[in-house]
Parts: structure tokens; C-alpha cells; sequence
């Protein structure tokens, strides 16, 4: 099963591709935008289309007392925006920290701050996806 991952944050949308087995995500690239989700949701159905995607991860940013705040609602909205538009499962994956994490991650591997920018909401969007796939296979092996 072929799983899209996506952040959506307020200028960009970072985007994660899963294999075809759903073991392993990896950076797919970066739509940048000017909060018009209507194009988001266009182009996320166009590559849904384009790559054969049978499931949409998107991030769910929760506060760190686990409530929900305006970005977290902004998920939520966008997920009801993609259900009317697709016919495939689209999982709300907590991505507290994805951002920092992707940040790290980079920074360790030297890249350069103007890199950084560029390439961090897909790195985040990759973290997002892999905790889902990695929950997954653990539910799985359990039963």
C-alpha cells in the first residue's frame, strides 16, 4: 500500500511518498502556497492520481498539554477539504516536534541554513509519514 505523507503549514505543504510496500518513507518535495488550500487540495489529487496513492498521513499538530489549537484545526479542515475531493483513508498522525526534529536532523548533516529552509517541511512530512508506517507495522506484528 502506497501512503502520501503531507505537513501542512502556513506557506508550505511538505510532502513524503511511501514504497510500494508501506515500510519506508521518503522526502517526495515541497509545494509552497499563500494559504490557497483550495490549489493544495487540486494538486494533492493530482498526485494522488499521478503516484497511485492508496492513503493520505497528514501531520496533526497538538499542543504539548495534548490540546488542540489553531494549526491543529487548520488539520483538521484540510482533512474534511481532501474526504470530499478523494475516496481513500486519510490519517490525523500527531506530528508534535516533526518540525524540530527535521531542523536536527538537518543541521547534523551540515546543511546550510538557506538549504535548510528549502527542504525541511518535506524532511518533517517524511518524520510524519515513518511514525505512522513504524505504529502501523507495530499494530500489525502484535496481532
Amino acid at each position: 500500500m502506497r501512503y502520501l505523507g503531507l505537513d501542512l503549514g502556513s506557506r508550505t505543504l511538505g510532502i513524503a511518498l511511501s514504497d510500494q510496500t508501506g515500510l519506508i518513507a521518503s522526502n517526495y518535495g515541497v509545494i509552497r502556497h499563500k494559504e490557497e488550500y483550495s490549489r493544495l487540495v487540486n494538486e494533492v489529487t493530482l498526485l494522488v492520481d499521478k503516484l497511485k496513492v492508496e492513503a493520505i498521513v497528514l501531520g496533526f499538530p497538538k499542543n504539548m498539554n495534548n490540546s488542540i489549537g489553531p494549526k491543529g484545526e487548520l488539520s483538521i479542515k484540510f482533512k474534511k477539504k481532501l474526504e470530499k475531493k478523494l475516496s481513500i483513508p486519510i490519517y490525523l498522525q500527531d506530528e508534535r516536534l516533526s518540525t524540530k526534529s527535521a531542523t536536527d536532523m538537518l543541521i547534523l548533516g551540515n546543511v546550510s541554513r538557506k538549504s535548510r529552509k528549502k527542504v525541511v517541511d518535506g524532511v518533517a512530512a517524511t518524520i510524519i509519514l515513518q511514525s505512522y508506517l513504524d505504529k502501523e507495522r507495530r499494530t500489525n506484528e502484535k496481532k
